[in-house]
């Protein structure tokens, strides 16, 4: 039976542990707080953390505040990323220590620090993972993850951390692996594993197995320890352990009544325990023979004596005096011990750490009395202990004295332990040894020296360069640089090259990215490129006005606008010319024409729209609204009001006349109000009283009395409704809350009625016109305004103005994505035309895929990396100088995870004046200032260069300066224009599955707050309430305080500025809402949070849960938003496969659904029809024949028309049989027009997923994700826009300004990419404007504390990253001394490397780059890069032309110049020019491991799975490749390590001496009377970089060139680590020390050449795998083409085994 059920265990523990393993690989490795200020709620596993920290390779096994100071590093980097989490530590996790009792005081004395002395979160409460407390706390906190490490330190604890993961998948939390975690400025990124439904049924059918097995688990587990603790302490169990430590407490509460320290207190607590423990198992060794005791024997051999362990003890005493009375600074100058205790004692040692542990666990018996905990991390020093041993065994002859307060606290803790121990007598404090035993082993060397490894020589090499002595001038005098003749300097000659290179141009400048982009359109005369180019401008219009309601517009050049003339005063009025006086009665007559032709058209109509009102008020009102739409003249406008409310007061009438009604229809009083502020806001002026009259008269009707009498105040009393009637008609609420609970959407937003000339198509608003004020005065501009508000409009005005001035000036048009460059192209070409001279073209696009008329254009669209190549290109700086205006759309990416350093470099080179455009930026402000300082920087760069070009007198250089207008005109003011108001409203829904069905509850934006955030924070302020949610506020605010003083003045009936008004405005609703906002914080700020907290609960919808997969109900919410009318939606998922799937599940559904409503017969008559209709096709066809040889007869004409006839019939009839019901497919048919659809279709004929995309479009749904190509993405784009597809599932590609604006936006899975920035960017796409009122919002399958967080959190404030690499500082020196304009390259240069956005107002930060500047050029001259006057050599070009791949560009070069591709690159035969499969596939294995490195976490390599065609694993570089890597990597950390001794005086010392969390200071006066103290802590020199808690594990300077060197070990406040270093590990160790493997994908591609062979093995999404696949073949690419120029031997092998590589591996990628 015991058997049996070992089995199961087994059988169950393995399953569990396949289902991780199985789930590791395909973790997304991801940033895991991405744009929240503060992050969703997380939990950390304490044991988790206690593991990582504790498997540190630089922690030395019993240093505890070296341990500390690992976890708060680690926390303080989370924190400051915005991280809001608690740390969980469950009891059953105790038993996995059972055999390093050591651990289980550290994990003690770390939940008590934590609690005690910092302010984070930490659970203790729960047993296990598996209890129920737990489950209902994981229902109600909710947390997005837990981090967690992947295997424990032995099995048992692995076991236990898989239950950890099984649990939290179950309760939909996803888990974070600790293992692989990195680190950078701004983000944290890990291994993201998320739960799915599948896991959570795992746990669901198998939760009994695993509840038993976790029982049996544990239980042997306490077994375990038993057994460990037995020998030791005999029949002691662990109660009568704890009566133990009771009595030594009370003791000591006698002795110490005032209190003590924690250290004093568990030095002498533990020390008596010990000793008395020891003591009592020297007599129960002596009296019993016991086989347990035994096996101890056996172990220990000649066991210590009591005297010995005294004299440890003493030992201990005194390490912990030196504790108390050393500060940090000298004891991290303590000589390290190399030397291991003696085996006897760490027999012994276990059983004094058991003895600490029963100490610390019992704490809680010190409760009545003082102890202070402050120090609790400093517990355990055994390097210092060691330290004291080792002097006291070997060299104590010295003789040197203790210093009288050490020696004092020392008499004072021994007296302390001789009085508690009471079983026997101790000895004297006097001496500290009595017995001649040495605890530590004998070795050679004991003592860690610090000149073990000499460290490089420290200073710079001496540098004469402008660019240089520029930007880091005032620290060069501070810094050590070598001398002339040092050997470093000397050895700086010309590296000698392999042989082999003697054919290679290694200087020849290298073609740039530019010209490398395939052209879309070579420049061939060929009919095929001039058919093919006419086609793709026709598409790019119709592609254009799909996104464009405007009408394209002729440019003409009519050169520079001068500024308008100010001075001349408006009262002077100038004489009319005749010519004016033409055109303005010209003007007049083309106005009454108009005016005529809409009346006309009025009377056409209006019959049949009175009618349509008369049968059925809500479609004809439709019709009407439609007709007053397209009416541009007001009289009629006013006319046809008028006719509309007339309609709607009948409608009223007859509605309320009408018997037996309960409730009214408020929808036909909407009507008639839309109708009364439509003529009282717009058309007052053509009032006349009859109008009035008629007014009055309707707001009577609807209860509205006091409003009407203001109006047009009654004078005659049957004129009155009768007091009686007044119910019968009355909608039974007042004006103004009738107006903002049923008139929300419709209430009228404040717009200017003042047209502006510059502007055609429509009239725009105050901050508009600020906009085009600031292009008119060639001024630049931050702009940030919510999403489909029209802050775009600014950029074509823009556009326009260059277009017109010249045919030379060039606006650039930097976005994020190549789905936007597309579509602002086609929006281009479609509104703009322009006869452009020979050669030129106005528009152009530029992407890493194709390029089309980049340079020749006038308008140029590109993406920030492509733009950067331009601008650091020392030969296009001429094309740079035409850049008149440049705009950065969706700005906020300068803070993003991917590229925001380009978006840096773009925003401080360009030296023209530039629009940021974004919706989400929280500190405009700060941004604005710093763009502003760099515009000062320009400013002063061309005063200097103006004076310096006019001071040199050259008349001819004096004109071509100030030749260029442009420059003569531009402003160096940086505006920040701020506008936060959206035009329509957002509500929000929650959905839920209830009774099989998805239902919705609305959620008030209140219900996403709390009244602990509204004291902290206030009210968000871009949380807006729509004016029916400020009524739904007010009403609860009444009802839950019947008191409330201020009810009555916030009554909407009574609030002043709605007072008497019948047409409240949108603004007035935004002051009620305000003033309810400020009301409810004057509740939590003023004793009134309790009603505060009652009124939120009330305003949260009822939460609803569902056990089952929410996803499956997809196909379900679709068609239920349907049927409430509120589509077009976007619906917005994280996953591809899910995105793709969710579509195809919604398509299928309307299969089902349409073949649910055929007739039996009708697939059989369908069938029967098709084959008569070929057969007439065929008679048809034969006739044809017959008729062409002319052999015609009455008869057979007869027949032909029969024919005919019945062919037209079948096919109508085929049609109609086929033809997809309306209610079962989503696309709206008349959107467009068969042929433009067909156009559409016909470019994705080709494309991998065509087929599908056009299957799910004519069902109106659509998918769009990153993956899908420029083409498929274009269908979808358009056809939704159309209005054709209605239903499109995204991922968040959409988000980043894709035009597709919706009514309704859904929320479908939830992601850590689901952050308040791209919540924003996704929400903003609801409400159309111009079509939609209300946009709406909906949460599907998105946990509710999730949707609060979204709804409340502020999007982060901007920072900046760390700016620099070492190939941007080669491209740049590149730039300053090869640009074609020398002092114009040296200024760009010298703008990114002083404006970067991290340094701005940071002069520490800003030192710190400078250095860093500093390190990189030397790195750049020893490599032979630049030489000392800062000029490129060598390989520069080929190391800068691959800077998409530092630092294995630098490698790759590094390995060309040593010749080992030469070495590798054999042909099969002499003379031959082919290369052998062998080689192909080493070379591949060379590039996977240096330009294709994705890696696996760690624990992957247990996996037992079975790969089918790919390896997986990558091997190891080839041995020659290998050790020449180690060198490159040695010599680089050696320089490196020589650079951070050189920073280290930039560190922050008093920050450094503390612990980073806690803030506990370790500072104090250092000992200066104590011999022996400064022999022990004499090692001064050579911890100098490294950090001073590091210093006590014995880690000196030298060890910073050890391999993989973890950044805690370096002074923290320094703000650069290892991460800066331009090294390439070949092997990645995660926190625990294990190797993580590199992904094979590339090699294993080029062997099977099956994309789904990556899937399948590699586990990589079919997208990501194409992508990753296309940036390796770009790659291989780049280096062909390169090495190709700099090669003139045609015949190099490395030369012809790269092209044949290059064009092997993209054959086999084009067949994907």
């Amino acid at each position: 039976m015991a058997t049996r059920m070992e089995e199961k265990c087994t059988w169950v523990l393995e399953m569990m542990s396949d289902t991780i393993l199985e789930t590791m690989p395909k973790a997304d490795y991801s940033s895991l707080f991405n744009d929240f200020v503060e992050s969703e709620f997380f939990l950390i596993d304490g044991d988790s953390l206690l593991i990582t920290c504790v498997s540190e390779t630089s922690l030395k096994p019993g240093q505890s505040l070296h341990f500390f100071y690992l976890v708060e590093r680690y926390l303080v980097d989370v924190i400051s990323k915005g991280a809001h989490f608690a740390i969980v530590f469950f009891k059953d996790a105790e038993y996995a220590y059972f055999n390093v009792p050591e651990l289980l005081t550290l994990r003690t004395a770390l939940i008590l620090h934590l609690q005690k002395n910092t302010t984070v979160e930490v659970w203790t409460k729960f047993s296990n993972c598996l209890s129920e407390e737990w489950n209902i706390c994981l229902d109600q906190s909710c947390p997005y993850f837990l981090i967690l490490a992947d295997e424990g330190l032995n099995d048992l604890q692995t076991h236990l951390f898989n239950f950890v993961v099984i649990k939290a998948w179950a309760a939909k939390v996803n888990i974070v692996l600790f293992s692989g975690q990195t680190s950078d400025t701004l983000r944290l990124y890990a291994y993201f594993m998320q739960s799915s439904y599948s896991k959570q049924l795992f746990f669901k059918e198998n939760e009994r197995e695993i509840m038993i097995v976790y029982e049996s688990l544990i239980q042997q587990l306490k077994n375990y320890r038993d057994m460990d603790l037995t020998p030791l302490f005999g029949d002691l169990k662990f109660n009568d352990m704890e009566e133990e430590v009771c009595e030594i407490v009370s003791l000591l509460k006698e002795l110490w009544p005032e209190g003590s320290d924690i250290r004093r207190v568990f030095c002498v607590t533990s020390c008596s325990l010990f000793l008395e423990m020891y003591h009592c198992y020297l007599e129960n060794r002596e009296n019993s023979a016991s086989p347990q005791i035994s096996k101890v024997e056996q172990k220990t051999g000649n066991c210590l004596t009591l005297k010995d362990m005294e004299d440890f003890c003493k030992l201990h005493c005194l390490s912990v005096a030196f504790m108390l009375h050393l500060p940090l600074s000298q004891r991290a100058h303590s000589r390290f011990i190399t030397s291991h205790w003696i085996q006897d004692l760490k027999i012994v040692l276990k059983m004094k750490k058991w003895c600490e542990y029963f100490i610390l666990s019992n704490v809680n018996m010190f409760e009545s009395w003082s102890l202070n905990l402050l120090h609790i991390s400093d517990l355990s020093d055994q390097p210092l202990l060691k330290n004291i041993a080792f002097y006291y065994e070997n060299e104590n002859t010295k003789g040197l004295e203790v210093g009288d307060a050490i020696m004092k606290e020392y008499v004072h803790l021994w007296d302390t332990v001789s009085e508690l121990v009471r079983k026997f007598d101790v000895g004297k404090p006097i001496p500290l040894r009595t017995t001649k035993v040495h605890f530590l082993e004998k070795t050679p060397s004991p003592i860690k020296e610090r000149s073990q490894e000499t460290m490089p020589n420290l200073g710079f090499i001496p540098m004469s360069c402008n660019l240089v002595d520029e930007f880091t001038g005032d620290i060069l005098k501070d810094l050590p640089f070598l001398k002339s003749d040092d050997p470093i300097v000397t050895s700086l000659v010309k590296h000698k090259e392999f042989d082999e290179l003697v054919h290679w141009h290694s200087h020849r400048p290298l073609s740039d990215d530019y010209d490398r982009t395939k052209d879309n359109f070579d420049a061939k005369r060929d009919p095929y490129y001039l058919k093919h180019l006419q086609k793709y401008h026709v598409f790019q219009r119709f592609y254009g006005s799909s996104l464009e309601s405007v009408t394209s517009k002729m440019i003409t050049t009519q050169g520079p606008t001068p500024k308008k003339d100010c001075i001349k005063s408006k009262g002077t009025k100038a004489r009319e010319t005749k010519a004016e006086i033409i055109i303005r009665e010209n003007k007049k007559r083309l106005i009454a024409e108009e005016e005529q032709k809409e009346e006309q058209r009025w009377n056409a109509l209006s019959v049949s729209i009175e009618g349509e009102m008369r049968k059925n008020l809500n479609s004809g009102m439709k019709k009407l609204e439609e007709f007053l739409k397209s009416c541009k003249s007001s009289s009629v406008k006013a006319q046809v009001e008028r006719v509309g409310l007339q309609a709607c007061l009948k409608a009223w009438k007859e509605h309320c006349q009408a018997e037996g009604k309960i409730t009214k229809d408020l929808g036909i009083a909407v009507h008639m109000m839309k109708r009364i502020h439509s003529l009282l806001d717009k058309h007052s002026e053509l009032l006349r009283e009859a109008d009035q009259k008629l007014i009055a008269r309707c707001l009577k009707y609807l209860g509205f009395s006091e409003l009407a009498d203001s109006l047009y105040p009654s004078q005659d009393a049957t004129d009155d409704i009768k007091t009686k009637k007044k119910n019968k008609y009355s909608v039974g609420i007042g004006p103004a809350r009738f107006q903002l609970q049923y008139m929300g959407p419709y209430l009228i937003r404040e717009e200017r009625k003042d047209p502006d000339p510059r502007v055609q198509d429509f009239i725009p608003d105050t901050w508009q016109r600020e906009l085009l004020d600031v292009v008119d005065n060639y001024e630049s501009a931050v702009i940030v305004a919510p999403t489909s508000s029209g802050k775009t409009y600014a950029s074509y005005y823009c556009m326009e103005k260059v277009l017109k001035e010249s045919d030379e000036g060039v606006v650039v048009y930097v976005a994020p994505t190549k789905a936007l460059v597309n579509q602002v192209a086609a929006t281009v070409q479609y509104r703009y035309t322009k006869n452009m001279p020979a050669g030129g073209s106005l528009c152009g696009v530029f992407t890493r895929d194709y390029r089309h008329e980049a340079l020749s254009s006038q308008v140029l669209i590109t993406v920030p990396a492509c733009f950067e190549i331009l601008l650091l290109a020392p030969h296009r700086q001429n094309w740079v100088k035409r850049i008149r205006y440049v705009i950065f759309d969706e700005v906020h990416c300068l803070g993003g995870e991917i590229g925001a350093e380009i978006w840096e470099h773009l925003l401080v080179m360009i030296r023209c004046p530039f629009l940021a455009l974004s919706a989400t930026i929280s500190n405009p402000q700060h941004l604005t200032e710093w763009l502003q300082s760099v515009k000062r920087y320009w400013k002063q760069v061309d005063s200097t260069m103006e004076k310096r070009t006019v001071s040199k007198g050259s008349a001819a250089s004096r004109g071509s300066y100030l030749k260029d207008p442009a420059r003569a005109r531009q402003s160096y003011k940086v505006r920040l224009v701020l506008y936060g108001e959206r035009y329509n409203d957002l509500e929000k829904y929650l959905c839920s599955v209830r009774q099989g069905d998805v239902c919705f509850d609305h959620f008030h934006p209140c219900a996403s707050l709390t009244t602990d955030h509204i004291e902290k924070y206030g009210f968000p302020s871009d949380l807006a309430f729509s004016p029916r949610e400020s009524i739904q506020l007010y009403d609860t605010m009444c009802q839950v305080w019947k008191s409330w003083p201020q009810a009555q003045n916030l009554c909407p009936e009574n609030f002043t500025p709605f007072k008497n008004k019948i047409v409240i405005k949108k603004m007035d609703a935004r002051k009620y809402e305000e003033s309810l906002k400020e009301e409810f914080t004057n509740w939590v700020k003023n004793g009134n949070e309790e009603e505060a907290r009652m009124v939120l609960k009330k305003l949260s919808p009822d939460n609803h849960d569902y056990s089952g997969r929410m996803l499956d109900f997809f196909p379900c919410l679709v068609e239920k938003l349907r049927k409430m009318e509120k589509l077009p939606a976007l619906f917005f998922l994280f996953k591809l496969n899910t995105v793709e799937n969710c579509a195809c599940k919604a398509c299928e559904f309307l299969e089902e659904k349409q073949e649910e409503k055929r007739p039996p017969k009708a697939d059989k008559e369908a069938h029967t029809m098709a084959n008569k209709l070929r057969k007439v096709k065929k008679s048809l066809e034969k006739q044809k024949i017959i008729d062409e040889k002319g052999q015609k007869s009455l008869r057979r004409l007869d027949q032909s028309l029969m024919h005919e006839a019945e062919h037209n019939y079948l096919l109508k009839s085929l049609e109609k049989n086929l033809e997809i019901p309306k209610d079962c497919t989503y696309a709206d048919q008349k959107a467009i027009d068969d042929e433009s659809l067909q156009m559409v279709f016909k470019r994705v004929r080709h494309e991998r997923k065509g087929e599908t995309l056009k299957w799910l479009a004519r069902r109106g749904i659509g998918y769009h994700h990153s993956s899908m190509s420029a083409k498929e993405k274009q269908v979808v784009e358009i056809l939704f826009r159309k209005g054709f597809i209605r239903v499109v599932t995204a991922t968040g590609t959409l988000a980043l300004g894709i035009n597709m604006p919706c009514k309704s936006v859904v929320f479908a899975q939830n992601s850590v990419y689901l952050d308040a920035l791209n919540y924003r960017q996704m929400s903003g796409r609801a409400g159309r404007r111009g079509q939609d009122l209300l946009g709406d919002v909906y949460f599907f399958d998105i946990p509710r504390p999730k949707i609060g967080k979204l709804i409340k959190s502020k999007v982060p404030e901007l920072r900046g990253q760390f700016p620099l690499s070492i190939t941007l500082i080669l491209r740049l020196m590149l730039l300053a001394t090869k640009a074609d304009d020398l002092e114009d390259g040296k200024a760009k240069a010298l703008s990114v490397l002083k404006h970067s956005l991290l340094s701005f107002k940071q002069p520490q930060a800003t030192d710190m780059l400078k250095l860093y500047f500093l390190y990189s050029l030397q790195f750049l001259v020893k490599e032979g890069y630049i030489d000392q006057e800062g000029n490129p050599t060598g390989f520069a070009g080929l190391v800068s032309h691959l800077h998409y791949h530092e630092p294995s560009n630098l490698v790759f070069v590094s390995f060309l110049v040593k010749g080992l591709f030469h070495k590798l690159c054999q042909p099969t035969s002499n003379g031959s020019k082919r290369f052998s499969e062998d080689v192909m596939e080493k070379l591949v294995l060379v590039l996977a491991n240096l330009f294709g490195r994705r890696h696996l976490p760690a624990k992957f390599y247990e996996v037992n799975a079975k790969f089918y065609q790919s390896k997986v694993f990558l091997d190891d570089l080839p041995k020659d490749f290998s050790d020449a890597l180690l060198e490159y990597n040695m010599q680089v950390t050696e320089d490196f390590a020589s650079f951070l001794l050189i920073v280290s005086r930039l560190a922050d010392m008093k920050q450094e001496y503390q612990l980073p969390l806690s803030k506990i200071e370790l500072t104090g006066k250092e000992c200066e009377d104590s011999p022996l103290v400064s022999y022990l802590m004499s090692c001064k020199e050579g911890r100098v970089a490294v950090s001073p808690f590091a210093c006590l594990s014995g880690n000196f300077d030298v060890d910073l060139l050890s391999p993989g060197v973890p950044d805690n070990v370096i002074l923290h406040t320094l703000g650069i680590n290892h991460t800066q270093a331009p090294v390439l590990w070949p092997h990645i160790l995660d926190s625990q020390g294990r190797k993580m493997p590199l992904n094979a994908y590339a090699l294993d591609f080029y062997k099977h050449g099956s994309l789904t062979g990556l899937v399948q093995d590699n586990r990589i999404h079919q997208g990501d795998a194409y992508y990753l696949l296309k940036d390796f073949d770009l790659t291989i690419k780049s280096i062909s083409v390169s090495l190709r120029e700099l090669c003139e031997n045609e015949e190099d092998n490395v030369v012809l085994a790269f092209e044949q590589l290059s064009t092997s591996f993209h054959e086999k990628f084009k067949l994907v």
